[in-house]
């Protein structure tokens, strides 16, 4: 289960990567509102790859803010 979880996590990163690469691109053609929303979804996905590794999962993102907002 173990090794799942960080494969699982490396995906998510992988693709906040990819939002991000996206939303750069998108900035630099003068498309602001398009690359505001792929770098929402990048730090989305790089939270994601974050919450994996503590065996949490939300496909919601008010799920992943519940989460990194609860008190330890």
């Amino acid at each position: 289960m173990e090794g799942s979880m960080i494969d699982l996590s490396k995906y998510r990163f992988q693709s906040a990567k990819e939002d991000l690469e996206t939303a750069q691109l998108l900035m630099k053609d003068g498309r602001f509102k398009a690359s505001v929303n792929r770098s929402y979804y990048a730090i989305f996905h790089g939270l994601r790859s974050v919450t994996a590794l503590a065996e949490f999962d939300s496909s919601k993102h008010s799920g992943v803010i519940a989460f990194l907002t609860e008190p330890m």
